[in-house]
């Protein structure tokens, strides 16, 4: 089972590439939700609110994949999916790329425009570090006290984290699993006949 994805840690420097006058900046960030996105590029519009188009594509979710794609007024394709393309070939999700484009007074031509949206996205990836992160579920645990011993030694023996814990009339454990050994974790658990478990 492959339970892992790439993505980005943290957001790029702005890359620049230009082309015939016309500046390119790229930027690629982080995000998890489309709030965010949203966000994100009202941030760069602001920052960068002399430029003619905000161009941009981004990828969310490790299973059930979301993505979109915006020419922002540039000729249909020339932009937007150029800018996708370099997320497909890195296998990226989770990410945002926002190409900035400053007109120089020159029209590129569709070719020249996807060359260079392209480019842009390209120069931001490489700037960035990409990691390999784990798809995980995430579990609650209830037990007694007197049961505690036994709920440690599978979380020590699997090297499950406690995300969460609530010691109060009986113990709940909040708990994130590696999707791929997740069955085998929850089976010790479930072994046990002492502990309640939910998905959370």
């Amino acid at each position: 089972m492959n339970d892992t994805y790439k993505t980005i840690p943290k957001a790029s420097e702005a890359s620049l590439y230009k082309e015939k006058g016309s500046k390119f900046y790229g930027f690629a960030i982080p995000v998890t939700t489309e709030d965010e996105i949203s966000k994100r590029i009202e941030e760069i519009k602001a920052k960068h609110h002399k430029a003619r188009h905000w161009c941009y594509a981004w990828q969310l979710g490790t299973e059930d994949i979301r993505f979109r794609v915006n020419d922002d007024g540039e000729p249909a394709n020339s932009a937007g999916q150029p800018i996708y393309g370099q997320i497909q070939s890195k296998e990226l999700t989770n990410v945002l790329i926002v190409v900035v484009r400053y007109f120089g007074g020159i029209k590129l031509g569709v070719g020249g425009l996807v060359r260079a949206y392209k480019t842009a996205a390209q120069l931001a990836l490489e700037s960035c570090t990409i990691v390999t992160k784990t798809i995980d579920n995430y579990y609650q645990l209830v037990f007694e006290y007197k049961d505690m011993n036994k709920v440690q030694r599978i979380i020590k023996k699997y090297r499950v984290p406690i995300l969460k814990q609530d010691l109060a009339l009986n113990c709940k454990y909040n708990i994130r699993i590696r999707k791929g050994e997740a069955e085998q974790v929850i089976n010790a658990f479930t072994d046990l006949r002492c502990v309640v478990i939910s998905e959370v």
